[in-house]
């Protein structure tokens, strides 16, 4: 299993939370944090943090977590730069400023054997011996990371969501789905 862990002070007091890539939460597939309990799975009461600040995935093709900002009017720092929009890699030692409060990443522990890719294969019927086969290209599509789903989608709804279940994709795997019959 994937980790990653995240430490910080709140109240003079030193918190520290493990995240793991298939943790349950509020968004399967990510942890969101920021101030609203209603929204984010780790809560952080410190007035310069955005009711729903950023969000912490696993990305299984690249073997790294990483932080996307959800907040563009509050944007994270990332190791000193500013996450205006999109993402940026977690690292064991990676320093994270939501507004004036900073996390550090503890630590950063990667499985060993990681899972392996999805190949759904075609399956072709009523051709004959002598007719060959013309060459498709690969068309690639995401699997949901909630477990209750698993449903694929096209590789186009990344940032939309999985249409039967809404969770983001963000941390989804991707497969290689079977081309349409002729």
């Amino acid at each position: 299993m994937n980790e990653i862990t995240l430490t910080w002070t709140e109240n003079r007091s030193v918190k520290t939370q493990t995240i793991q890539d298939q943790q349950i939460g509020k968004y399967p597939g990510t942890v969101r944090i920021g101030r609203d309990p209603a929204r984010c799975d780790i809560i952080l009461p410190e007035p310069t943090v955005s009711g729903l600040h950023v969000e912490i995935f696993f990305n299984q093709q690249q073997g790294c977590f990483f932080l996307r900002n959800l907040r563009e009017s509050n944007p994270p720092m990332v190791d000193g730069k500013n996450i205006i929009k999109g993402e940026a890699p977690l690292r064991q030692g990676s320093t994270i400023y939501l507004g004036q409060m900073e996390l550090k990443v503890l630590a950063v522990t990667l499985a060993s054997n990681g899972i392996p890719a999805t190949i759904v294969m075609p399956q072709y019927q009523g051709r004959g011996i002598n007719q060959p086969l013309a060459p498709v290209a690969p068309a690639y599509g995401l699997q949901c990371p909630n477990h209750k789903c698993g449903k694929s989608s096209p590789y186009a709804l990344v940032n939309s969501g999985c249409p039967w279940c809404g969770t983001s994709l963000a941390a989804a795997a991707s497969i290689l789905m079977a081309p349409a019959s002729p």
